[in-house]
């Protein structure tokens, strides 16, 4: 169990209680500021007589029609339904259950109004594993993702559909068949549910997570393939990378001497004074891309420990602001250097791949020992080529991009949702093609046989061919690749 409180959430715990499915609780002192800051909104409400936006007030353009007090409940149920405008895909349901996560932690601060009832009713949507169906197209990144956190919230009504026990239904039978009664909104929470930006936060907490482990794969692999390739030492050692001291660089090229520590190839003479980029600038490109992963960490660690829904509420202060904390600025350009980072990853990857098949080095061509007849690993290389490809596409920036909305009240927009959506593609074509360099490396080290890699190397082949073989003959690649993306997935990959 694990227990909400104002202390700060952080991506190892949310990774763990993610991976093990842990339940979450709101602490004691959590409930009393909720409940605090409902019952001053409560009484803020009947007391002052002008207009408080989003409270009595219609939303966007609309904030200067008053409503009446006996309208300010059906006002929010309106402002879910109407803003459930969500199309294209689902949200893949791992990102929906951090929705749900972010947007707890996000309301525990006692700053949006919210009724202790509907934070507690999240927190059983999460530890029962009811997700709601939420659609990746329709939020624009600022006024925060108000659609997919619709989409979230309609099922709270007992509206919409949701993801349980294995199919999708109606959420009103989930509710039933948990004997929980529908939430009836009060004034400011739909508001509070639907302003905030735990779409953005939930794709770019789940990119992190996984970018990091990738990089740390990318490490690994590349070694594979650096000693496979017979390739050199010099452009790793300590020395070189204090007089350039990157952090990214400095720890990459640490990480490398540490997995050829040991190697019989790595010791070899070597009869070629260079190796290509690909291999040399190992430490300079993947250090690049863990400084940017540093970079957006850092961004996400900040903004999933924030209030970002409006108006804001400060009983201490006596005070309602209605300002712009949910403008995902900070997040889009955080998404897309993210993207950019992981892409790189990728692209240096694919030219390992490219080199591997080349025929050169005392490599057979295309990886195969009759070719000709056999194709070999000609194809892969294509597909890796296109994956990293579609990546330099994807990496088209979306935050320096803006379009009017509302009528003009909500003239400038971070777009930060598209640059979340891309950025989890790029992700995972980025786990795709170190896959199948990783099919490659270790199809390449065989012919160096009877030499063998480090020991940390021939341990990770080792438990590869378990699942991959090496390629004799031709056959259907298909079922390899998928299979080295699995073991990828699955693998508990470390130095």
């Amino acid at each position: 169990m694990h227990h909400i409180t104002t202390s700060k959430l952080g991506f190892e715990k949310i990774s763990e209680i993610i991976s093990s499915n842990k339940k979450i609780a709101l602490s004691e002192e959590v409930k009393t500021n909720i409940t605090r800051c409902r019952e001053y909104l409560d009484n803020k409400t009947v007391s002052q007589k002008a207009p408080i936006y989003g409270i009595n007030t219609g939303f966007g353009s609309l904030c200067d029609v008053i409503i009446p007090h006996k309208d300010l409940e059906k006002l929010q149920r309106n402002l879910v339904m109407s803003h459930a405008c969500g199309t294209g895909d689902e949200v893949p349901q791992e990102i929906v259950k951090l929705m749900l996560l972010l947007k707890i932690q996000s309301l525990s601060y006692g700053r949006s109004g919210v009724q202790l009832e509907t934070v507690e009713r999240l927190v059983d949507f999460f530890n029962n594993n009811i997700l709601p169906v939420v659609y990746q197209q329709g939020s624009l990144g600022a006024s925060g993702d108000l659609a997919p956190l619709a989409h979230m919230s309609l099922p709270l009504l007992g509206l919409g559909e949701v993801n349980y026990e294995g199919k999708r239904q109606a959420a009103v039978d989930a509710l039933w068949s948990l004997n929980l009664e529908p939430i009836q909104l009060k004034s400011k929470e739909g508001l509070a549910l639907l302003n905030g930006t735990q779409f953005m936060s939930a794709y770019g907490v789940w990119c992190i997570i996984q970018t990091k482990k990738l990089s740390l794969a990318a490490d690994i692999i590349s070694a594979v393939s650096l000693d496979a390739f017979d390739g050199r030492i010099e452009p790793f050692k300590a020395h070189l990378h204090e007089i350039r001291p990157h952090k990214g660089q400095v720890q990459t090229a640490a990480n490398m001497r540490s997995l050829l520590e040991g190697s019989e190839l790595i010791k070899r003479k070597k009869e070629h004074v260079q190796d290509p980029y690909s291999f040399r600038c190992i430490p300079q490109v993947h250090g690049a891309s863990k400084d940017a992963i540093a970079y957006a960490e850092n961004i996400f660690s900040i903004e999933i420990n924030s209030v970002t829904d409006n108006p804001t509420v400060f009983p201490d202060e006596d005070e309602i602001i209605s300002g712009g904390n949910f403008h995902g600025q900070p997040l889009a350009l955080a998404l897309d250097f993210l993207a950019i980072a992981a892409s790189e990853l990728g692209s240096i990857s694919e030219r390992r791949i490219y080199q591997l098949i080349s025929g050169t080095r005392g490599l057979p061509p295309f990886l195969v020992a009759a070719p000709g007849l056999n194709s070999g690993f000609m194809i892969p290389q294509y597909t890796a080529a296109s994956i990293a490809s579609q990546n330099k596409q994807l990496c088209s920036p979306a935050s320096v991009d803006s379009i009017v909305s509302s009528n003009g009240q909500e003239d400038h927009v971070s777009m930060g949702s598209n640059a979340a959506t891309k950025c989890y593609k790029v992700v995972e074509n980025l786990r795709r093609i170190l896959a199948i360099e990783l099919f490659n490396a270790s199809q390449a080290l065989e012919f160096r046989r009877p030499a063998k890699s480090s020991p940390k190397i021939e341990k990770l082949i080792s438990e590869f061919r378990k699942t991959v073989s090496f390629v004799e003959v031709d056959k259907i690649m298909f079922t390899e690749i998928e299979k080295s993306v699995q073991f990828l997935k699955t693998a508990a990959i470390s130095i």
